[in-house]
């Protein structure tokens, strides 16, 4: 029996890659290089500054330079946090529908806290949210499961009583090691090099709304 629904943010609920890449691209052009495409810039977009920065500068974490590329990058989108970002199709409906029904749902999210609230609060949805867990709000991140376990923690259901959708291979890992069940979002960002199939998820689905017959 489900009794709630965690979700991932970007790539899951948001469509964030816009803005992320717009800060990026703004590095790019600064260095006199040349835009990269969003469909580029989507496959990496999950993975946030690390993967975004590896994309458009080849450039590690534990490269020199990489903390000051880090924060001019989180600068830059933070001067641009939600210009373009929006709901993927169908997740406004499906956010309604578990409203209606009155199955309380939350976020789980790497993002810091500094860009999410923000974000959340923009569509709307900060307030209707039952929990949002921050990727800086825990002593670990995904694809450890204390994040999904302080959100558990937090709505007081049983993890085995939630679904995680997620749109990364961390995802899943996070969501079988916290005892839930893991949900693959196939029309969010899916920047592993891996085939979804291959992830151990129980469930794949294409669309927001696909999610309501598993609750």
């Amino acid at each position: 029996m489900i009794k709630a629904v965690l979700l991932d943010f970007d790539g899951t609920v948001a469509d964030t890659a816009p803005d992320l890449g717009h800060a990026l691209n703004r590095q790019r052009t600064n260095r006199n290089l040349d835009p990269l495409p969003i469909e580029l810039i989507r496959t990496q977009a999950s993975a946030g500054a690390r993967g975004l920065l590896g994309l458009g500068f080849n450039i590690k974490p534990d490269d020199n330079g990489y903390q000051a590329m880090r924060d001019e990058f989180l600068d830059f989108y933070m001067q641009r946090l939600c210009h373009d970002t929006c709901l993927f199709p169908g997740m406004a409906a499906l956010l309604e529908q578990l409203d209606t029904r009155m199955i309380p749902w939350g976020i789980v999210t790497n993002k810091p806290a500094r860009f999410t609230h923000p974000i959340m609060l923009q569509l709307d949805l900060q307030k209707r949210a039952a929990c949002i867990i921050c990727g800086d709000e825990t002593t670990h991140q995904k694809p450890h499961p204390e994040p999904l376990l302080a959100a558990s923690k937090k709505i007081e259901i049983k993890p085995a009583e939630c679904i995680y959708l997620g749109d990364d291979l961390r995802d899943v890992k996070a969501s079988r090691a916290a005892g839930m069940i893991p949900v693959v979002a196939m029309y969010g960002y899916l920047g592993n090099d891996t085939p979804p199939e291959t992830w151990g998820a129980k469930h794949l689905i294409d669309h927001p709304q696909d999610l309501l017959s598993l609750v």
